[in-house]
């Protein structure tokens, strides 16, 4: 399920992200109720959200969870849209903003604990996946994460052209293998089947159904005969972490190093 963020009025939702004209809190009635807050629904309906997922996210369901009734909740945020782009920008707030060691000859090391740091923050939410980036949420938090990344990628000497596109490439990369991390966490409770099961079921029938696969497929087919994929890093990853999730994390790591590896051969070849 894609969503996009930024549906709401603009002024009514770029005024709650940037805390521009915050309404004031409600004077508190009878009874041991705390009064809510524009942080309070954000940080229940984020709480919702990682639990159980964007399709459980109302505004009925975050009432819920502070014991109010959506109703309530209206008088702070307009609707889901505007909530759904105040907590996209909230959890962004936990991502670093600063890599003091970045340098012009110390770049890459920065960069890489960026896309690492990115990739964590992203399986720890998945769904912000589900937000697409066709549609920024112009928020402080989100400016905050791409100007450290603009930073990051200054660093190397590029020109800003260049940065731009870099930009472009480094957050779908990352985006894309928290996408298969997350997937490969979920598809064993979503489907009853475990990775082992899975591959060894299709893979006997695919066999049996498909005899000349070699000779239809021979790009494939040779890369696999050629012999196994390079050994896990020290320290291997757990053990009882899914197959398709240790796989991720080490295109991640051997993805991430090329692309380095691209941006020290443009460094190199700039005027």
């Amino acid at each position: 399920m894609v969503v996009f963020a930024g549906q709401g009025d603009p002024h009514r939702s770029l005024s709650l992200l940037w805390r521009a004209d915050a309404p004031p809190p409600k004077r508190g009635g009878p009874g041991p109720k705390p009064r809510l807050s524009v942080d309070a629904i954000v940080s229940a309906a984020v709480a919702l959200a990682d639990e159980e997922g964007m399709a459980a996210l109302s505004m009925r369901a975050v009432g819920d969870r502070l014991g109010r009734t959506a109703m309530a909740l209206y008088t702070y945020v307009p609707g889901k849209s505007e909530l759904l782009d105040l907590m996209y920008d909230a959890v962004h707030a936990e991502l670093p903003t600063a890599y003091p060691e970045s340098a012009p000859d110390n770049w890459r090391a920065p960069l890489t604990t960026w896309a690492g740091d990115v990739l964590e923050f992203y399986v720890r939410h998945p769904w912000v996946l589900q937000v697409s980036q066709a549609r920024p949420v112009l928020g402080p938090h989100e400016y905050a994460g791409l100007d450290t990344l603009i930073t990051l990628l200054r660093a190397t000497g590029l020109a800003a052209g260049v940065v731009r596109r870099l930009v472009g490439t480094l957050f779908p990369f990352v985006r894309g293998s928290a996408q298969t991390v997350a997937d490969a966490r979920l598809a064993a409770t979503a489907t009853g089947s475990s990775d082992a099961e899975w591959w060894a079921a299709r893979s006997s029938a695919l066999l049996e159904l498909v005899p000349d696969f070699a000779e239809r497929f021979p790009a494939v087919s040779g890369l696999e005969a050629e012999g196994p994929v390079e050994p896990y890093p020290d320290p291997a990853p757990d053990a009882d972490m899914p197959y398709l999730e240790r796989e991720a994390r080490e295109t991640f790591r051997v993805g991430l190093g090329v692309l380095l590896d691209g941006i020290e051969a443009a460094r190199v070849r700039r005027p």
